[in-house]
């Protein structure tokens, strides 16, 4: 789960970690109002939305007045605000966050990750603020400073002084910069988070240590234990589909592609979007229907692959363990009966009943391509699409 900078930085706040004041507005009346209350020479109004790149889209403007703030955020809110992140359709922008400027001295990146490949944490930083991590390390990969934290231990003391001398840090901004990792590391670990990233952390003239953007997101799993976390959320961020999706308890990511995916297990589904990529196609969406599908899950599904207008055909890969292949086999015909389904629909059963799965689909009144490996899968969905156009 995503939240918006202003929730991050509140989040922040609770930890310890210094980040600069400011305020919510969702009308340039608002935003007069809070750039007048923060009583700062200079204020940045910045568009809320869950997407990185806002300032090169214009979504970032400086102010030297509440006048100049009032008039930045009319031409911000109501926006359709285009960056790297968002695609070319877009974020809407609902509200915009009115922060105190700051004098900076140097910009530098921070961030705490899971390192899956350790089974650590990794704390990593760069003097490289303000740039895309990415490109930094495939430009200047010196340039990228690593810790790996025992999440038994915790993060010690030195080896937040061993980053902070690595940054070029004075003795006494290294002290400060110790705290804020901590403040950091603690969120990380209490609140679940699947990554903390503060680009770009700034150098102030003075020598303080700010976030001056910070973009936090949440392990989806363990919400149920940080209530005060899931009320952060906003459906309004999210792809209709996606949210759609969760009130189904189906994991759906939407993707750009012609095919529609129904699979269950996160395993093979990433495996049946690779084989429609070998096969020359391209895979529409993620979609994990679970161990425990059944009938109304596949109905549901369907529906839900169906709301995309590029969907050209839809490809059903079902491996029955926990579930009976003679059960999916039913759901599926009983939901394209009832969506009407008018595009080319293949389907490959594998494990407990797949015999009776298949013969109830042969029988079936519908138009359904039958597969057995998942090479066969992926090149009859390709070839459906093909056929379709």
């Amino acid at each position: 789960m995503n939240v918006h900078e202003y929730q991050a930085k509140e989040l922040l706040r609770r930890y310890g970690v210094a980040v600069p004041e400011g305020q919510l507005a969702t009308t340039p009346a608002e935003a007069e109002v809070a750039a007048r209350a923060l009583g700062s020479d200079v204020v940045v109004v910045k568009a809320q939305v869950h997407a990185g790149g806002r300032g090169k889209g214009g979504g970032i403007k400086l102010a030297k007045s509440a006048a100049e703030a009032k008039q930045a955020a009319s031409e911000i809110l109501g926006m359709t605000l285009v960056t790297h992140q968002t695609g070319s359709e877009g974020k809407l922008v609902r509200s915009v966050y009115v922060e105190a400027g700051s004098a900076i001295a140097r910009e530098l990146y921070l961030a705490v990750v899971l390192d899956r490949a350790t089974e650590k944490l990794a704390v990593i930083a760069s003097t490289e603020g303000g740039m895309e991590i990415e490109e930094v390390a495939a430009k200047t990969p010196e340039k990228i400073l690593t810790e790996s934290v025992d999440p038994n231990h915790g993060l010690q003391s030195f080896q937040a002084r061993k980053l902070g001398f690595g940054l070029g840090l004075d003795a006494e901004q290294v002290k400060r910069f110790d705290a804020f990792l901590a403040g950091l590391y603690r969120l990380f670990v209490e609140k679940d988070c699947s990554l903390a990233e503060i680009n770009p952390l700034v150098v102030t003239e003075d020598g303080e240590i700010l976030a001056l953007d910070c973009k936090l997101n949440f392990d989806d799993s363990a919400l149920y234990r940080n209530a005060d976390v899931r009320e952060l959320y906003d459906p309004e961020e999210e792809d209709a589909r996606e949210s759609a999706a969760k009130e189904l308890d189906l994991a759906y990511v939407g993707l750009n592609g012609s095919i529609g995916c129904m699979v269950n297990g996160a395993g093979l589904a990433m495996a049946t979007l690779d084989m429609i990529t070998v096969c020359g196609g391209s895979p529409a969406n993620f979609l994990d229907c679970g161990g425990g599908v059944d009938k109304d899950k596949v109905t549901a599904a369907f529906k839900l692959i169906l709301q995309d207008e590029n969907v050209k055909a839809i490809l059903v890969n079902i491996f029955g363990g926990i579930v009976r292949c003679d059960l999916i086999a039913e759901g599926v015909v009983a939901g394209a009966e009832e969506v009407g389904l008018a595009v080319p629909l293949v389907v490959r059963l594998q494990g407990t009943n797949a015999e009776e799965g298949r013969k109830i689909l042969a029988e079936s009144d519908l138009s359904i391509v039958a597969a057995e490996t998942l090479r066969e899968a992926g090149e009859k969905a390709v070839s459906a699409v093909g056929s379709a156009s």
